[in-house]
């Protein structure tokens, strides 16, 4: 029995991670792209980006002034038991959520839509927003915690089944060149595009691409692989740079998932991930034991299965 003090804590200690301290993948990516970056004005943005990572961890202070949308994803495994049941776990989300942003401390982003009133502590009508996905044979519980911006980045588009790979390049560089070139992505970004599905499985699908998979992480569906290998070398080829600014580093990497899609169409939604990638995961083990780590390993067999069992 996995107890919600133990949830609850675990979620506060991973809302301070995600906050202050930066992926590895995501650091060695940007080093990487520091060191191959020619033009002086981004490799200045680049270095400086890559001491405020070493700071925040140094100071455990957040890496960004705009801490971003927190929220959870959740990796529930079949044989796992959480006294008072899901209720229980998502109070002790929202509360840790509260508190990490009074302790932390977290920007306080969220406002009602209409009359713009704000409980100050990220908490409110469906937010965080907590998304579920399950595994088989499995007695533990997986939290994710991500803090991803909510302004810009993000488009969907339907496509007809003959547009192809060709029309979801040029989709893709519409939404890139719309917003890198104001900086409105806070490039060097990662791009999670979401192939088929509906419209919210699509953008969904793009949301997660983006968020919980590795830097270097490839689709172990070739074609789509293929996809994200050839949109991650056309996005470094645009002349976009660190925000805004003429470079090569503007894509720390593409990730491609499907869902199948109503016959008579290809829908493509993109979402943008930022420099700052707060992302942290911790399993929580039905004996009391947390182990934290980097790559969240959302995008399993299971979660990708076509068949029927």
């Amino acid at each position: 029995m996995i107890d919600s003090e133990l949830i609850n804590h675990t979620a506060v200690e991973l809302h301070r991670r995600a906050a202050t301290r930066i992926p590895g993948d995501v650091f060695r990516r940007l080093e990487q792209m520091l060191a191959e970056e020619q033009q002086p004005r981004p490799r200045y943005v680049l270095e400086r980006i890559v001491e405020n990572y070493r700071v925040a961890a140094r100071e455990g202070r957040p890496m960004c002034s705009d801490t971003g949308l927190p929220r959870f994803y959740v990796k529930v495994g079949n044989e796992a038991q959480v006294a008072g049941g899901m209720v229980a776990l998502e109070r002790a989300l929202r509360e840790a959520t509260a508190r990490a942003t009074a302790e932390i401390p977290l920007r306080p982003n969220r406002v009602h839509p209409l009359s713009r009133a704000d409980h100050n502590n990220n908490v409110g009508a469906h937010a965080p927003g907590v998304d579920y996905s399950f595994e088989p044979d499995c007695d533990w519980l997986e939290l994710t915690a991500v803090h991803k911006g909510g302004l810009f980045g993000g488009d969907y588009r339907m496509l007809f089944p003959a547009d192809g790979a060709p029309g979801i390049k040029r989709f893709f560089l519409d939404v890139i060149s719309e917003f890198f070139r104001r900086g409105l992505a806070c490039q060097p970004v990662t791009i999670g595009v979401g192939l088929g599905g509906t419209k919210d499985v699509c953008v969904r699908l793009a949301k997660e691409a983006a968020s919980l998979r590795p830097i270097g992480d490839r689709n172990p569906e070739a074609q789509a692989a293929e996809l994200e290998q050839e949109l991650l070398e056309l996005g470094n080829s645009t002349g976009f740079g660190v925000m805004g600014l003429h470079g090569s580093a503007a894509v720390l990497d593409v990730h491609v998932e499907c869902a199948y899609a109503h016959t008579g169409g290809l829908p493509v939604a993109i979402q943008q991930f930022c420099y700052a990638q707060r992302r942290a995961t911790a399993r929580i083990g039905a004996d009391g034991s947390v182990e934290y780590r980097d790559d969240p390993r959302w995008f399993t067999d299971y979660y990708r299965r076509e068949g029927v069992s």
